[in-house]
């Protein structure tokens, strides 16, 4: 994407996506550290929400403390489902931009009910129903967004899981990364994208998105439907190769974040030669397909990687002449809660 040309600059999401960059370089780290000391004592952390606010910033931070062996449990699930467990001895992180998720509003009406102490808050708007539901509420710094999908409120999101699960574990290294971290971001966003890639994402009929069970591409299958109108679906894993190929089409693509290596073979084989689809990368490295080469960020990548697949959707529906900022159905408030 360019930011100072049209008809990028005119959107207020491609505008919102660059300012993400800039949300990390001045997140304060240190906002989540009382919180983390309860949390620590209960040792154990539900982190809901619905869509957005929960994909990428509950899962990438959960993988990051699995990858570590970091002694907290942490869960996620979304609001609705969480109203049906058993949640004592939990602490509850119920994430909401709006702060009117009627599915979070829900669980914390009746966790605040049952006595449950140690629920708390991630909003972007001050004030609001679940804040006020909430032990404690956090509010985003990053503002107001003026496209309907949400973005740098997600990053930022996932900025606060991360400083949280850090903290909780006591190995706080996220705040001396932020600057490089920020650099790598833009650096994604703003990549030239080979146009044969986006070519074939605008003519896909559906655009599949493949990697880990992190967030990043089950969010970016989310952004598909918002940003380019296509269908879209996630395939965790190597579930690409396990069944699916059997109703894929030649005119579908497959974004592969992150492959894995010893995997690579077997996709080609599978989708490009049996299938007839273009499997397109998101990597820091060369692979097997056509590659978008990212900045390696560690375990930080997810980051990146969800800059570097914003990119390629932004081209894909600007070539397509859509509206970005407005899907037609989609609404910024998923389902509100108005009881």
């Amino acid at each position: 994407m360019i930011a100072d040309r049209e008809p990028y600059s005119k959107f207020n999401l491609v505008v919102d996506m660059l300012a993400a960059a800039d949300v990390i370089r001045t997140f304060d780290t240190g906002v989540v550290n009382q919180t983390a000391a309860e949390i620590a004592a209960t040792g154990r952390l539900l982190l809901t929400g619905e869509g957005s606010s929960r994909l990428f910033p509950a899962k990438s931070a959960i993988m990051q403390s699995r990858q570590q062996g970091w002694p907290c449990v942490l869960h996620t699930e979304a609001g609705r489902q969480s109203q049906q467990y058993s949640l004592g001895g939990w602490s509850v992180l119920g994430m909401s931009n709006s702060g009117r998720t009627a599915e979070v509003i829900r669980l914390f009406n009746g966790l605040k009910e049952s006595g449950h102490a140690s629920r708390y808050s991630l909003t972007a708007m001050p004030d609001s129903p679940l804040e006020a539901l909430a032990a404690r509420g956090h509010v985003l710094t990053c503002g107001k967004e003026g496209a309907v999908a949400a973005t740098k409120s997600v990053v930022e999101q996932a900025l606060f899981c991360r400083a949280l699960v850090e903290a909780i574990a006591g190995q706080q290294t996220l705040s001396g990364r932020l600057a490089s971290l920020a650099d790598q971001v833009r650096s994604a966003l703003v990549a030239p994208i080979d146009p044969q890639i986006t070519d074939t994402l605008s003519r896909a009929g559906t655009i599949y998105f493949a990697g880990r069970n992190d967030g990043v591409a089950e969010e970016l299958t989310l952004k598909t439907n918002e940003i380019t109108r296509k269908r879209s679906d996630f395939l965790e894993g190597t579930y690409a190769v396990h069944g699916i190929e059997e109703i894929m089409q030649s005119d579908d693509a497959v974004v592969w974040i992150d492959p894995y290596p010893e995997s690579e073979q077997k996709f080609h084989d599978v989708l490009v030669k049996g299938v007839g689809l273009t499997v397109i990368a998101v990597s820091s490295r060369p692979t097997l397909f056509p590659t978008v080469i990212i900045p390696d960020a560690g375990d930080l990548s997810g980051f990146v990687q969800l800059a570097a697949g914003w990119n390629l959707l932004v081209e894909a529906g600007m070539s397509l002449g859509i509206n970005v900022d407005k899907p037609q159905r989609a609404r910024k408030v998923g389902n509100e809660f108005t009881g």
